[in-house]
């Protein structure tokens, strides 16, 4: 009880907005394009997005879904990656392509940008994130809890091209579940180590991340670069790690 106290509490911390999205039909929530990805046809340049929003129904006052967006140079559309556990345990994959649009809003939840990545040099991690998708061990497997998950195939991406420079937030639950049960992994920013009991306990430090403490895959820290606690439901308090999104037009 105490322990739900807790999470109930950072939950009003954190804002409502998680909580008021718990009354909805999530076949009626807003689907539409955040106007964060810059349009295709515009854009020549190669893109990589990766995105975080809050998960649809109870989950979302604990955790986001994360997913990845990338354009090479001149292509006409994104493709769009992400894990997704509906229909797995009927035989689906686990991991989707073009689902939806790259930047959409998640089942009524904006997305935040977390990686933006353009021009020189990205089609090369283009190539390199696309190789590490083929790789990914879990693509028929998903498990809300510790993971593998959405969040476990995106930190093992950022793990793979640390380039991107990924810094998931503490809400990203699975992004602590290294795969095959390894106990020591670089951070998924590619800049500092973690090490981890299958997802449920453990410890990182690293340039991006900062420090982090994993409870029950519940995870607590402090960012030194961008002063901020990190903490779960809440997500982030203090200085934002990502700039604004534009409002969409």
């Amino acid at each position: 009880m105490v322990v739900l106290g807790v999470l109930v509490l950072l939950a009003l911390l954190g804002g409502c907005t998680p909580l008021e999205r718990l009354g909805q039909n999530w076949w009626e929530a807003r689907r539409d394009s955040s106007g964060q990805a810059p349009d295709p046809g515009a854009a020549r340049e190669p893109i990589i997005q990766v995105y975080a929003a809050r998960a649809v129904g109870w989950r979302g006052v604990m955790a986001v879904h994360t997913w990845l967006a990338l354009k090479p140079a001149g292509a006409p559309a994104y493709t769009r990656y992400e894990v997704v556990g509906w229909g797995v345990g009927q035989g689906a994959p686990a991991i989707r392509v073009n689902r939806t649009g790259p930047d959409n809003y998640w089942f009524g939840s904006r997305p935040d940008l977390l990686v933006d990545r353009r021009g020189e040099g990205v089609e090369a991690l283009i190539e390199r994130v696309q190789v590490a998708v083929a790789a990914y061990p879990y693509p028929d497997s998903y498990r809300t809890w510790p993971g593998p998950n959405s969040n476990t195939f995106i930190a093992y991406l950022g793990r793979a091209v640390p380039e991107l420079r990924l810094d998931l937030p503490a809400t990203a639950i699975g992004k602590d579940f290294i795969p095959h049960g390894v106990p020591v992994a670089t951070t998924p920013s590619g800049t500092g180590v973690q090490l981890s009991l299958l997802g449920l306990l453990g410890v990182a430090a690293g340039a991006e991340e900062g420090l982090e403490l994993n409870v029950l895959s519940l995870s607590f820290g402090v960012d030194v670069k961008r002063p901020a606690l990190k903490l779960p439901v809440v997500g982030r308090l203090g200085v934002s790690r990502w700039p604004e999104p534009p409002a969409p037009e």
